[in-house]
């Protein structure tokens, strides 16, 4: 990793980190890349707000804009961050991140729980079985325990006694969305709902199977196109600078 990256992927769960590795060792072979990380303890409530602050203050230090990368709850992260600091974001990847930005897996779970009387594990059991797609039940315990400390440490705006909506739309920078077309989180129809709010430098792109962690599972596929994304010429000739008064802050 780079100390002073020209790409920041983002991760607010450790837990769900391991996901992230194949395609962060991808693109560390042909961008400069960093992996920033927001860890929080389980008596903390969830901060999207303070995890925003906190990425603001890393970015002012590495002194440049940079582009941001990000699934599910962590594109959300960088959606918020790009809507309030433009100046600091050159573009935003986001992955398995639909048109209502606060539907993830988490959402999900508590769904499952308010419609159908069922325990936590039972739940969770059907949520890990939506997000991985495993065949064998023997993986079945391994997924719900993941789960279940993921949801710990989750800073996604829901609970089971409320679910925040987060306004739709993109950003002024250039914005790339990614998903699948098998993901039964962010399902394609909330994927194509983007195209209303894409600029014309703005892409879409969606694999044909891979599940809501298409981006484990596809990649060189999807690191490919993140890395055509990021170099094509209407990223490229964006020269945002940093304002004297964020630089002094």
């Amino acid at each position: 990793m780079f100390k002073n990256p020209d790409v920041l992927w983002l991760n607010t769960n450790p837990y769900l980190r391991r996901f992230n590795l194949p395609i962060i060792k991808y693109l560390s072979n042909h961008v400069s890349i960093g992996h920033w990380e927001y860890d929080i303890t389980p008596d903390e409530n969830s901060a999207l707000h303070t995890a925003v602050e906190l990425l603001r203050e890393y970015i002012i230090v590495i002194k440049k804009p940079v582009h941001l990368v990000g699934h599910s709850t962590d594109g959300l992260l960088g959606l918020l961050l790009s809507r309030q600091y433009p100046e600091l974001v050159k573009s935003l990847t986001l992955l398995g991140v639909g048109v209502n930005p606060e539907v993830d897996w988490v959402n999900y779970y508590y769904q499952i729980r308010k419609n159908l009387p069922c325990s936590r594990e039972v739940a969770l059991a059907k949520v890990a079985k939506c997000l991985f797609n495993y065949q064998n039940h023997y993986y079945q315990r391994a997924f719900v325990n993941l789960l279940d400390k993921a949801l710990l440490y989750t800073i996604s705006p829901h609970s089971i006694y409320e679910e925040k909506e987060i306004l739709k739309g993109g950003i002024t920078n250039p914005m790339m969305v990614c998903g699948s077309e098998d993901d039964l989180v962010v399902s394609r129809a909330l994927l194509a709902q983007w195209q209303p709010y894409l600029k014309s430098e703005d892409e879409l792109f969606v694999v044909a199977k891979g599940g809501h962690f298409f981006h484990y599972t596809c990649p060189q596929l999807t690191g490919e196109k993140i890395i055509n994304f990021m170099t094509m010429k209407s990223v490229k000739s964006c020269n945002y600078k940093l304002s004297s008064e964020v630089n002094h802050q």
